[in-house]
């Protein structure tokens, strides 16, 4: 049991690791898992993998200039259980940008905490989009000005949300063989999609 507990907390600090570095993993996210399928974009992605379906929204596809941009991603549990727990940073969900128009990348920051969350079936945990960013000092000035500019709401462009849920099955909470059992580590999900939607210029 000891050993088990030992290798179960050593793949805890893996995880931690991996979803941590924040700004150069969501830097990544952004800029590298692109789809080519662009003609498929639109407001609103579902993803199913095995007992997950991963839900991508925006609740428009054209927002007008100081509307507040609504995008949230849901995860909803469809298997054989009643419940499951999954354990994942501060949050499962990722949220990492690009506007087209420009060509900038908008990061997504995360806290580094192993956090588990229990999902019942059939009732989706839903989560909306904070506003993200982040520069550093050998930026462009025009860039570093875009991102300070969306506290107070997004300028006009194009978007594309490259969102995620990345998650592990939290064996010990639920009692239950999730992977994790005979040093083997727990089943981990990372499911990905993208949405895009527009804010219309400032009007004059």
């Amino acid at each position: 049991m000891k050993m088990k507990r030992y290798l179960y907390m050593g793949f805890i600090l893996m995880f931690i690791m991996l979803t941590g570095c924040a700004k150069q993993e969501m830097q990544v996210a952004a800029s590298t898992d692109l789809s080519l399928n662009k003609a498929a974009r639109g407001n609103q992605a579902e993803i199913p993998d095995g007992d997950f379906v991963y839900r991508l929204v925006s609740e428009k596809e054209q927002y007008e200039h100081g509307d507040q941009v609504q995008v949230y991603a849901e995860l909803e549990y469809v298997g054989e259980q009643n419940e499951v727990t999954i354990g994942h940073a501060a949050s499962a969900f990722y949220f990492p940008m690009k506007e087209l128009t420009r060509n900038y990348n908008i990061s997504y920051a995360m806290n580094e905490p192993y956090i588990t969350t229990k999902l019942k079936k059939g009732e989706p945990l839903r989560e909306y989009y904070q506003i993200g960013g982040g520069y550093d000092s050998s930026d462009d000035k025009r860039f570093k000005d875009f991102i300070r500019s969306l506290k107070n709401g997004f300028p006009d462009g194009v978007y594309v949300v490259y969102g995620s849920a990345d998650y592990v099955m939290d064996s010990q909470s639920q009692g239950v063989d999730q992977g994790g059992s005979n040093g083997e580590e727990p089943k981990r999900y990372k499911i990905q999609a993208e949405i895009e939607f527009r804010v219309s210029a400032e009007k004059k």
